[in-house]
């Protein structure tokens, strides 16, 4: 089902889709964002995972793969994608913000950004990018993953470079969160997602 955005003649808000590879610090822009994103009148979708809430991480809504199912199966999500040996959804709330009018921030998947444009043919992709020694020290810093396993995901990572598709917007995250976050804003204020 692709998402209207003219339902009812009513401006429809702008799915944000953020993506980037795992330690890219994806969670901590949005956790830094939230205030000045919700004054702006921009949602910020919590996603549902199959780890358990106890789990380090983003402050993600944790289910049992079963529950996580039955909640695909009954049409509560609006997005869902496996990665990392991991269900990830989006719930369908995201569709009535929209509809509402309000843009909304979804913490997404580099894989699955082609079927989120076929659902949300506008949305605004935005890929944190990381220098690779910076991302490997914060994977090893998160302590998740042995650094064998580190070292198998950077070089999945490395096959998955969107920085040569000019629809996708690069945002530098090596540095300061600060910088990251001031660059989102001024990112979504050139998009006239907000004042």
């Amino acid at each position: 089902m692709q998402h209207d955005a003219s339902a009812q003649g009513k401006a429809s808000g702008r799915l944000i889709f953020l993506i980037g590879p795992s330690g890219s610090g994806k969670d901590s822009l949005i956790e830094q964002s939230r205030e000045p994103l919700a004054a702006a009148g921009v949602e910020i979708a919590r996603r549902v995972i199959t780890r358990s809430a106890e789990a380090k991480g983003e402050a993600a809504h944790g289910v049992t793969p079963e529950r996580f199912e039955a909640m695909r199966a009954a049409g509560e999500f609006a997005m869902h994608w496996q990665a990392n040996g991991l269900e990830y959804g989006i719930p369908a709330q995201v569709d009535q913000w929209l509809a509402q009018g309000h843009s909304v921030l979804v913490n997404g998947s580099r894989a699955y950004l082609p079927q989120a444009r076929l659902r949300y043919p506008d949305l605004l992709a935005v890929c944190l990018v990381v220098k690779p020694e910076v991302l490997r020290e914060r994977l090893l810093a998160r302590g998740r993953e042995t650094p064998q396993e580190i070292d198998e995901r950077l070089a999945r990572s490395a096959g998955m470079r969107l920085d040569q598709d000019s629809t996708v917007h690069l945002l530098d995250n090596s540095g300061s969160l600060a910088t990251a976050v001031g660059g989102l804003l001024q990112l979504l204020r050139e998009e006239k997602l907000i004042d």
